[in-house]
């Protein structure tokens, strides 16, 4: 019986974030308010060339989408982030290569870390 083969990931996109599951049951997701930054890479490395959307958090943690895996509703997503571009972002995918692009970064700066005082 030939049909279609399972995918080696899926992408869950929901108001409160985004969630890549791999075939070996490992997760990265990310929650939306926690994004300050989207870099765009071209995958050139896996069996199938593929754009990667790279969305990270303050501590450098992210979750990578590729775009095969990529609908309207991921799209629709990523235009709610503040001053979000979605013409840079069509450059970004139209010229993707190796070398990442950053197509967003919050335009807020960090919060400060709260004072403790000890005893």
């Amino acid at each position: 019986m030939h049909g279609n083969s399972v995918p080696d990931s899926y992408v869950y996109v929901t108001e409160e974030g985004v969630a890549r599951h791999y075939e070996d049951g490992s997760v990265d997701a990310l929650a939306w308010e926690d994004v300050v930054e989207v870099r765009i890479v071209g995958d050139t490395d896996s069996d199938h060339s593929d754009i990667l959307y790279i969305l990270l958090d303050r501590q450098g943690q992210g979750c990578v989408v590729p775009h095969s895996a990529t609908d309207a509703t991921f799209l629709a997503r990523l235009r709610y982030l503040p001053d979000f571009d979605l013409d840079r972002l069509g450059a970004a995918v139209e010229s993707a290569s190796d070398d990442y692009v950053v197509v967003w970064r919050s335009p807020e700066p960090p919060s400060a870390l709260p004072d403790f005082e000890y005893d």
